[in-house]
């Protein structure tokens, strides 16, 4: 009867422990695999541990009363109870890719709990000689079960140390790799893109432009990390194309210069820097190095730097890089953009050249910062010698970047303005400039920036302020997370009326869907915020 027990017990526990462990790779995975992102990102969500740090401590707790069946019963319940609140049934926006990385982890996972389970066996089937210990003999097993449920949130990560060696080993394997690719291929151009912000619509704009002349290969979606640029060379790049457009993000120190390691681009455009992961990075200094790691490799190489020269921090660092080439709406800059006209239709702009060449486009892209990020292809472009007047056709064939401030027309009075990817101030800003466009009733849906560090609080509190001016309607989502917009809008002199608080995604839906107007209503998305947050 006692083997019986244990081992439905046991399944149980297990049933469990597979659910929370399914919960816990899914938010080391967004956490990049990195061990300490991911403690600092339990550390921030500690109350999602409560329930079974509670459940761990009781259970130890009421050990002293040694092995009895209402005990055992009890935490049954509780293993059953756990198990059923970490069923993974959420739709998530990004769900747990089953990498090979991540089956490995899973694999030293399972030993570690099969350990767990073997000593609970083992310590239960072996007699006790001290009388003090024996009424806890028969229950070492359930006490091992449960410990390896409860323990799961630091098994997870533990696996991913233990693995740590072996997949060092294997990422340098394919990154070397993806080395000899691109060193056997010595006519490639290589462009290296990065900045805190559009470097993902740089790269579209710029490959669509590239692409009307010569065979273009880009890093697809946000493919902007080591591996992401190694998985790229090894499974898309042909010996036919001309022109590789690297997308370079960071979130600490050096990973610029890592990633120009293995790429070694030959050109680098640069599109911001700004309050972007001031959590990993610390501080803005930090920043503007990093994103000049570009700059540097470059240079080194002699190739040329193209710059956005509207952004104070990078006109700042400039003068040190004498390749470089300055692109903005800004008199100083070396390309520039005039004549600016901006409607909910599209963008016409003029571009003149160092050389004096000008030339009028149009584009669909809509608001005054999609100008800048263009501009930039287009100085990119000319600077290979492609003419401004051959570019006018692809320019105007540009689309909206998926989720970045793409135009979603649902039909009959409602069109959504799909901003889901953008969270960072400058990205917010031009968002609502793009909504203040439509003559219609303007309805702002949004959980907030995040990763802004200490500035956090501050920034959003100035994004509240901003949309007070812009919005007809405001829909928050998620009560904690928006507080500091929801004091910015308040503090502004909104009629609260119009602002709901809403708990989710789904019910913001729900709520736009609600409001009445005679207008048209323009809803606009800004930012997603991704399962982890």
């Amino acid at each position: 009867m006692y083997t019986l027990f244990f081992c439905i017990y046991a399944v149980v526990a297990l049933i469990g422990i597979i659910f929370f462990g399914l919960r816990e790779f899914h938010m080391l995975q967004l956490n990049g695999y990195k061990t300490p992102e991911h403690s600092w990102w339990m550390k921030k969500n500690f109350k999602r541990y409560i329930f079974p740090l509670v459940l761990f401590v009781v259970q130890f707790a009421m050990f002293a009363t040694g092995y009895n069946i209402p005990l055992l019963i009890v935490f049954a319940v509780l293993s059953i109870f756990f198990a059923v609140l970490n069923k993974p049934s959420k739709k998530f926006k990004k769900p747990l890719k089953y990498t090979a990385r991540v089956k490995r982890m899973m694999t030293t996972f399972f030993v570690l709990v099969g350990i767990m389970f073997a000593i609970g066996t083992v310590s239960g089937s072996t007699p006790c000689k001290c009388e003090d210990w024996k009424p806890f003999n028969n229950i070492l097993p359930f006490i091992m079960v449960n410990s390896a449920l409860y323990l799961t949130p630091l098994l997870v990560p533990l696996s991913n140390i233990i693995n740590k060696p072996i997949e060092t080993y294997i990422q340098h394997w394919y990154i070397n790799d993806a080395k000899r690719i691109l060193s056997e291929m010595p006519d490639l151009h290589k462009i290296g893109i990065t900045g805190s912000y559009g470097k993902t619509s740089m790269k579209f704009y710029l490959s669509e432009l590239l692409s009307s002349q010569y065979n273009t290969l880009k890093t697809p979606e946000s493919f902007n990390t080591p591996m992401g640029v190694t998985i790229t060379v090894r499974q898309h790049l042909k010996p036919t194309h001309e022109y590789f457009i690297c997308e370079m993000g960071a979130r600490r120190v050096h990973e610029i210069k890592e990633l120009c390691e293995i790429a070694h681009p030959h050109d680098g455009i640069i599109t911001s820097v700004g309050p972007q992961h001031l959590e990993t990075f610390n501080s803005i200094e930090n920043v503007v190095n990093t994103k000049f790691e570009l700059a540097d490799s470059v240079q080194a190489v002699g190739g040329k730097i193209y710059l956005n020269g509207d952004n104070e921090l990078i006109r700042k660092k400039a003068p040190q890089y004498k390749n470089a080439v300055m692109y903005g709406l800004q008199e100083h800059n070396d390309y520039r953009a005039t004549d600016i006209s901006v409607s909910d239709r599209g963008t016409e702009f003029t571009v003149t050249a160092p050389d004096g060449e000008s030339c009028r486009f149009t584009m669909k892209l809509l608001g005054e910062h999609n100008v800048q990020n263009v501009l930039g292809a287009i100085a990119y472009c000319h600077g290979i010698g492609i003419h401004l007047e051959k570019l006018i056709l692809p320019v105007r064939k540009i689309a909206s970047v998926p989720h970045r401030l793409q135009l979603l027309d649902k039909g009959g009075n409602l069109t959504y303005i799909d901003d889901a990817y953008n969270s960072n101030p400058s990205g917010c800003r031009a968002a609502l400039n793009v909504l203040g466009l439509f003559d219609a009733c303007r309805i702002l849906v949004t959980p907030g920036m995040v990763e802004l560090g200490a500035k956090q609080e501050e920034l959003n509190y100035e994004f509240g302020q901003e949309a007070s001016k812009a919005c007809d309607y405001i829909v928050l989502v998620g009560k904690t997370q928006t507080l500091p917009i929801y004091n910015g809008i308040k503090d502004s002199g909104y009629d609260m009326n119009n602002v709901y608080v809403a708990d989710g995604l789904n019910e913001a839906i729900t709520k736009v869907n609600e409001y009445r107007t005679d207008k048209k209503k323009i809803v606009l998305l800004e930012n997603d915020l991704p399962d982890n947050y």
